[in-house]
């Protein structure tokens, strides 16, 4: 994983690090297309690491198919590997989930898990993810 400290300080080197999906996604806030992203369907046991800074994020044990068009999971592998904070952008009232470690923006969360009363949908764009698959 890659240490604290050789993470980009400024906007040029995360531009460097990332690719332009990557950076629009993590760094300006952006949201792929639904049913677009390569985990969107993926079925590979594993886990979910943060693109930017290798943080385990998700396990793909939580992964569930919501059928809303982004990787959906019920709890994060960490609880404090994301911080969730208040968003009103777009005229909406929602919870964005971020990584703790870099700050990249990864999707949102909602209570509305189809067929799981209760649980909370981590609704988060494939490319905030890297999946580091099981042997």
């Amino acid at each position: 994983m890659t240490d604290s400290s050789e993470l980009p300080q400024d906007d040029a080197g995360w531009r460097k690090r990332l690719t332009p999906e990557q950076y629009r996604v993590l760094r300006e806030r952006g949201t792929e297309r639904p049913f677009t992203g390569d985990y969107v369907r993926e079925k590979a046991d594993g886990m979910y690491r943060c693109v930017a800074c290798a943080a385990a994020l998700f396990s793909s044990d939580a992964k569930v198919d919501s059928g809303t068009g982004w990787p959906s999971f019920t709890e994060p592998a960490v609880r404090e590997a994301v911080e969730l904070r208040p968003d009103t952008s777009h005229g909406m009232v929602r919870t964005e989930v971020i990584c703790r470690r870099c700050g990249g923006h990864l999707g949102h969360v909602f209570d509305d898990l189809p067929g799981h009363v209760g649980k909370r949908r981590y609704c988060v764009n494939s490319a905030a993810l890297d999946l580091e698959k099981r042997k």
